[in-house]
């Protein structure tokens, strides 16, 4: 995660990418080759092609929602390419819960799902990638109150999906994580549930793609003010050393999400992250101080 000159060496914005890898997948859940699919909209396989790879500058509503009809997408899908497909092409992209696209439909965990590599700050709550099913339930009964039982069970399973990209035998995705120690400090459920949730980090943190640290309360503001939560996506390079897609910074707010691609906002953020990870216990002391803790909430 050291491509600081990468940010923009592709001209590919994050809706267009997103766009072309919603319609990728939906090709392939359809069966059809990126040849037969070409074949039936009259376009050469390289334009299909762009389309997939997020690299064509302007796509026309009406030729996405072609391609949506002949994989035979649902109404709802069909409508979060076309919102997708209406997103001006820029290089910072605020995404708001109550915009055009489907709030179910979460952007990120495409990305997330497609990178190499993260690298996540978090100072409030543990991270998705990171909870158990008991701290992430204590969660959502809170924020999703009015959701049913079924729906809750709905997105325990999504987010148990989301976690196998650390734990998967093969190409897991490497991650290196900070945790302020006023998140471990905050009860949420009860003292069993953030018990099991000490002992689950420490021990994902002795796989060898998994960074563990915690951020003391003793280092005070390491870069002179207070960090927002963050996640930096890389994606990796082919086979000629480009870039696959270009590294993305993702931050979250109550309100919505920002997407952040410029390469010095990249730089920006992965040289907060570098600090905030020297300023932190390193990975040994950061896991005995998990288990500490979690044997002291047992007694």
């Amino acid at each position: 995660m050291t491509d600081e000159d990468g940010a923009e060496e592709t001209g590919s914005t994050l809706p267009r990418r997103q766009l072309g890898r919603f319609l990728r997948e939906a090709r392939e859940g359809a069966g059809l080759t990126l040849e037969k699919s070409a074949t039936l909209m009259e376009w050469g396989k390289a334009t299909l092609q762009r389309i997939e790879k997020g690299t064509t500058e302007k796509v026309r509503v009406r030729d996405v929602l072609s391609l949506c009809e002949i994989y035979g997408l649902s109404q709802s899908k069909s409508a979060i390419a076309k919102g997708l497909a209406e997103q001006a092409p820029v290089k910072s992209w605020w995404q708001t819960y109550s915009g055009s696209i489907a709030t179910w439909f979460n952007l990120y965990v495409g990305l997330e799902a497609g990178a190499k590599d993260l690298a996540q700050f978090q100072p409030l709550i543990m991270p998705g990638l990171l909870q158990t099913a008991g701290y992430a339930r204590a969660v959502d009964r809170l924020y999703f109150s009015d959701e049913s039982e079924e729906e809750l069970d709905r997105r325990a399973e999504v987010r148990a999906q989301r976690q196998n990209i650390l734990t998967r035998s093969r190409n897991p995705t490497t991650a290196a994580f900070v945790l302020h120690e006023s998140m471990l400090r905050t009860v949420v459920g009860d003292h069993r549930v953030m018990a099991a949730q000490y002992r689950h980090i420490a021990d994902l943190s002795t796989h060898d793609n998994i960074d563990v640290r915690v951020m003391p309360f003793r280092a005070g503001l390491p870069l002179g003010t207070a960090l927002p939560p963050f996640i930096i996506l890389d994606f990796g390079r082919d086979v000629r050393g480009k870039l696959e897609e270009p590294p993305v910074v993702y931050c979250e707010s109550y309100a919505g999400s920002v997407y952040l691609e410029v390469q010095s906002d990249v730089v920006r953020f992965r040289r907060a992250f570098k600090i905030a990870q020297g300023a932190s216990l390193d990975p040994r002391s950061s896991r005995d101080l998990l288990r500490e803790i979690a044997k002291g909430v047992r007694e």
